[in-house]
């Protein structure tokens, strides 16, 4: 008996013991810091102390310092991994802006000359006969009867050998003379001048025929240079601002595959196809082996210029809500918080971010859509709402819902009101402060109208109120 009482004691003296060592980290918890009271109804209005609220008919909510991660959306690590919440670092930098758009070869019209008459005669003799002939500079096309050619030809000559110092000033005379009729060789056996090609390249049109009279100013012969061609391509309306005279581009034609020809842009065309909304630039494509001809279809790479760095992310990480875009960012404490960002160009699977991120931040690129509906539910993105351009603009933010006027008196409006969707506030039934007697001027018991309200320490006041349609019950 002494025994048994004498454990009894032992155990009871540790029981206490283990139970004081309990309590302790206990008290220790409840003592949580209360960052600020909220209603659940207007997550986003604060308040410094508990009370009632005054939107609804209840008592304030604490919201505590370990519910919160940086104002943001706070996620379990384990549910993390479970749903595969990725995050990557937004870089600084320039798009990848890499085009590539279809061209069509054309002939180099600066490399282009036309073999004309330059005074009256008879062509006697055509030496290239067939179109698309390659010529090499100074070979004979035609040759040409000029009776005003030979006979100054003849003169020339004759004076070519003479001592006297009257006929050398004479010599000078004709050379002159010769120059101005435009006498292009010498004169042939039969008296006849020779036309000849003025470079290397293809005889592309023969209009003279043997026996032909031809008057001064006759087209006679087309040649066009095959040492670079034009390539005309169609830039994307949306692109073409990036062109500049000189950007490099490569193409490559499929009657040469593995084998690409470089060139630049020589000039945009100012002119925009209105059915395919496209630009067609001239490019300059080298050809010094004369194998690309005008009308290859050709794939052309261009490499506009970059422009200033900016941030880039991936592109799955937007999302896009049909009037803005916004990513999830991850802070510090990692936490989330959604924002507002606007987006540039997009290629290569990245994005330019031209406003709301400045790198080096982290956003959520797998899962990010969970995240988005948790900050849609803790009133988040109703607080990203109230932050446009009024707040810019030094303006008061008022939040819109359509109701109908149940009652007005002594300063207050009872509305039946719909959901304020940038408040998170559900559709209900409520009085509500005028900011002065004229908001309601005009309004009568069962108008449905527009309601704008400002939210703001002491709640929500009723700042504009605009009819939209036939009071309720009223027949139509």
């Amino acid at each position: 008996m002494a025994g048994l009482a004498g454990g009894y004691w032992w155990a009871q003296r540790g029981s206490d013991h283990d139970m004081a060592i309990a309590d302790a980290p206990a008290t220790a918890a409840g003592e949580r810091k209360a960052l600020y009271w909220y209603d659940p109804m207007v997550p986003d209005q604060h308040f410094d102390k508990p009370g009632k609220s005054p939107f609804m008919d209840m008592q304030l909510v604490p919201k505590y310092a370990d519910e919160v991660a940086g104002g943001g959306v706070n996620i379990d690590p384990g549910l993390r991994q479970s749903v595969g919440i990725r995050t990557e670092e937004v870089e600084v930098g320039r798009l990848a802006a890499t085009m590539r758009v279809p061209g069509t070869l054309a002939w180099d019209l600066r490399r282009e000359a036309v073999v004309s008459a330059v005074t009256e005669g008879l062509v006697s003799r055509v030496q290239v006969k067939a179109p698309y002939t390659r010529v090499a500079r100074g070979q004979p096309l035609a040759a040409l009867l000029a009776p005003g050619w030979s006979s100054a030809l003849a003169e020339a000559q004759a004076l070519r050998h003479a001592q006297s110092a009257s006929a050398r000033e004479l010599q000078s005379a004709a050379q002159q003379r010769l120059r101005v009729l435009g006498v292009p060789g010498g004169l042939g056996r039969d008296g006849s001048v020779t036309l000849s090609a003025p470079h290397d390249g293809v005889v592309t049109e023969v209009l003279a025929r043997e026996g032909q009279t031809v008057m001064p100013g006759t087209p006679l012969f087309r040649v066009n240079g095959t040492a670079t061609l034009w390539l005309e391509a169609a830039i994307p309306q949306a692109d073409a601002a990036r062109l500049r005279p000189g950007t490099p581009v490569e193409a490559v034609v499929s009657a040469f595959p593995g084998q690409t020809f470089a060139g630049e842009v020589e000039t945009l065309l100012p002119q925009v196809d209105t059915a395919s909304r496209t630009q067609q630039a001239r490019i300059v494509l080298r050809n010094p082996d004369g194998a690309l001809a005008p009308g290859m279809f050709a794939e052309v790479t261009v490499q506009p210029e970059g422009g200033a760095p900016v941030p880039l992310v991936p592109t799955e990480a937007l999302i896009a809500t049909g009037t803005d875009s916004r990513v999830i960012v991850q802070d510090a404490k990692g936490g989330f918080q959604p924002v507002r960002v606007r987006t540039g160009r997009s290629g290569g699977g990245r994005t330019e971010i031209l406003a709301g991120l400045k790198g080096g931040e982290r956003v959520v690129v797998s899962g990010q859509f969970l995240i988005d509906s948790e900050a849609s539910l803790s009133g988040l993105l109703g607080r990203l709402e109230t932050a446009k351009a009024p707040e810019a603009a030094g303006q008061a933010v008022l939040h819109e819902t359509e109701a109908t006027v149940e009652s007005i008196a002594g300063g207050q409006i009872t509305l039946d009101h719909g959901p304020f969707a940038t408040l998170n506030m559900p559709g209900m039934t409520m009085a509500f402060p005028l900011a002065n007697p004229d908001v309601a001027k005009d309004i009568q018991t069962g108008d449905r109208v527009h309601a704008f309200v400002r939210s703001d320490a002491k709640g929500l006041t009723v700042e504009r109120l605009e009819p939209i349609g036939e009071r309720a019950g009223d027949q139509p």
